[in-house]
């Protein structure tokens, strides 16, 4: 079901985001009577799922979702058309049209995304407000558990002060200030260090089987019992906190490995918290690998209650959602802009950790959340805006660098030019590709 429920959100965001993006397109070339032979939801190799013309126009589906297109009569692009190019221009083909005209099409696609995603972080900031984790509540500081953090010096209890020289007040606060990070500053034990971080920090990250960085400490509460645990029938329900084993205090989840050291194969005591705040006491049985087989649950609101952390909320009015919102967009831009930078830079490995379809599948939850939906949908967004931009020929950026060459030399490139270039831009969106997804496969292999 959790399946069903991450495809449901990737297909449904990625297919918003073609169909608005290719609108885009769409929309000036009508305005400025350019011929739209086909607006096409993913792509149509050799058969469509759907197809059905209305006027010049065939509306389709494609079975391949790697993306969408509009082709646009008298426009050399991805088709390769060299039999329409051959022929002489005609007035409703978008090579018989004025530089300005053609720019402003070939910049419609990115538009609309862009104004997608600051619309959807203005509503979303009206509509959800912002919640965090305040950086004073989490009294035992972070889980330290990847062996990149661990090989630094980070330890499980240490505290974060600063990144770089940005003080962090709230939990969110240090993902946003990493990317390009040279140091962090923690307190451990009331004695603050700062722990220089190597110029590739990002390519270990993205290389390790470990992927979290800074995990909060929560209880061991109870969410599955698996149907291989030797506890099924233990009487544990969901939400159940496991204060002690054998004796020992555990008051978060990552001393249970400390706690159950020499146990293997053993029936211990254990002192259990329910959530009507009554405790009682079972028997629980550890397997051959000192496991008790139950997969801990992440409810934060319960964390609260009982004083692990502490979350801050804020709601806006609509008039402040427009503020907020411009704030986020166009610090979601700053930011993704500078991923880039440090992905197309060698020394600092990022670009191992580039993902293609399975990455962005990945980053929906489990779980429906219209809120996750919309915000990783204005992220995509973005990130298909900033993308598409890249003057790469086969991309909106490279129509738009050729195009503005020609506002500004008076000179338009050849048609033989510009074929070549697109076929240039194919092959290397082609090893894009490639990389991005082979680099999903990878992942999936060895880790």
């Amino acid at each position: 079901m959790e399946f069903v429920i991450k495809i449901s959100q990737f297909l449904l965001s990625l297919s918003l985001l073609i169909v608005l993006h290719e609108l885009g397109h769409f929309i000036p070339a009508k305005l400025f009577k350019t011929r739209v032979e086909k607006f096409y939801l993913f792509f149509d190799v050799k058969y469509s799922l759907f197809k059905k013309k209305i006027g010049e126009t065939v509306y389709g589906i494609g079975w391949l979702p790697l993306g969408g297109y509009v082709k646009i009569a008298g426009m050399i692009d991805e088709s390769m058309d060299k039999e329409q190019m051959a022929q002489p221009p005609q007035p409703w083909e978008f090579r018989s049209k004025p530089a300005w005209q053609r720019l402003i099409i070939m910049l419609g696609g990115v538009t609309v995304n862009f104004i997608l995603a600051l619309i959807i972080y203005i509503l979303a900031s009206f509509a959800y407000g912002d919640s965090d984790i305040t950086l004073k509540s989490l009294k035992d500081g972070y889980w330290i558990e990847n062996p990149v953090l661990v090989d630094l010096g980070f330890k499980t209890g240490d505290k974060v002060v600063a990144v770089d020289n940005t003080k962090i007040v709230n939990d969110s606060e240090i993902i946003d200030n990493i990317i390009s990070a040279e140091s962090i500053t923690i307190s451990r034990l009331g004695v603050e260090e700062t722990i220089n971080l190597p110029e590739d920090f990002l390519g270990q990250l993205s290389s390790g089987k470990i992927r979290g960085l800074f995990k909060l400490r929560i209880p061991f509460m109870v969410g599955e019992v698996t149907d291989s645990s030797l506890n099924k029938e233990a009487g544990l329900k969901e939400g159940d906190i496991i204060q002690a084993i054998n004796g020992k205090d555990i008051r978060y989840f990552d001393q249970l490995e400390e706690c159950v050291a020499g146990l293997q194969n053993q029936t211990v005591p254990v002192s259990i918290l329910r959530t009507d705040n009554s405790t009682v006491e079972k028997m629980l049985q550890l397997d051959a690998k000192g496991r008790i087989g139950i997969q801990p649950a992440r409810h934060l609101e319960r964390s609260e209650e009982l004083g692990y952390l502490e979350r801050i909320h804020q709601d806006y009015t609509f008039g402040e959602s427009f503020g907020v919102g411009w704030n986020k967009f166009i610090g979601q831009i700053q930011s993704y802009w500078e991923q880039l930078g440090v992905i197309f830079n060698p020394s600092t490995g990022a670009y191992k950790g580039v993902g293609g379809f399975k990455a962005i599948f990945d980053i929906f939850p489990e779980v429906w959340s219209w809120e996750a939906f919309w915000r990783l949908t204005a992220f995509l967004s973005i990130m298909l805006a900033i993308l598409n931009l890249l003057p790469i020929p086969a991309l909106d950026g490279g129509h738009v660098v050729f195009t503005l060459y020609e506002m500004v030399s008076g000179r338009k490139p050849s048609e033989k030019f510009l074929e070549r270039a697109q076929m240039v831009g194919f092959f290397i969106l082609i090893a894009l590709v490639l990389f991005a997804n082979g680099n999903d496969i990878y992942k999936a292999i060895t880790q």
